[in-house]
């Protein structure tokens, strides 16, 4: 047990660090402290150890995943029947059904850019990517991957204010 006591006085900031990182309450993080060196106690007759930083590093963050998964941890919304079947809220609102337009544009003004720009507009915007990854996905020059971005991207501004969109 005094092999215990100096693994915590040695690891506790760690092992505290870690559940904070994940929970981000000092409350519970103490008592995550308190429940992984009890259970570090039985896991150490079990487990043969190399590295024990690593090893309990590993160990607090699957015990902090396995608390945040765990069903106490999950929140509900409790929905009522007058809310579901209220006309306001069964309808797309006027806000969200003009976001809904101003993406079908966008898509129209996509399917008028040049490929290359196309392409890179793509890979910069929705997956964000990179100019020195577009380059290295394309083969296109990394000047080259910066023109097409730059152009697309005025051409889609062009084309959305003849299509009178707020962007």
């Amino acid at each position: 047990m005094n092999l215990l006591s100096i693994l915590y006085q040695r690891y506790m900031d760690l092992v505290f660090g870690v559940c904070l990182k994940y929970f981000k309450d000092p409350e519970r993080c103490k008592d995550a402290v308190m429940d992984i060196f009890n259970e570090l106690h039985t896991k150490l007759r079990v487990h043969e150890v190399d590295n024990f930083k690593g090893w309990l590093h590993v160990l607090t963050r699957n015990y902090c995943l396995m608390q945040l998964r765990s069903p106490r941890n999950l929140k509900t919304t409790e929905f009522s029947a007058t809310f579901m079947y209220s006309e306001q809220n069964t309808h797309l609102n006027g806000e969200a059904l003009e976001k809904e337009e101003n993406f079908k544009k966008l898509e129209q003004c996509m399917d008028t850019l040049a490929d290359e720009q196309k392409r890179t507009v793509m890979l910069f915007y929705l997956d964000q990517k990179c100019y020195n990854e577009i380059a290295e996905i394309t083969g296109y020059d990394w000047n080259k991957v910066r023109s097409y971005i730059q152009n697309g991207k005025r051409n889609l501004k062009i084309c959305m204010e003849e299509k009178q969109v707020n962007i």
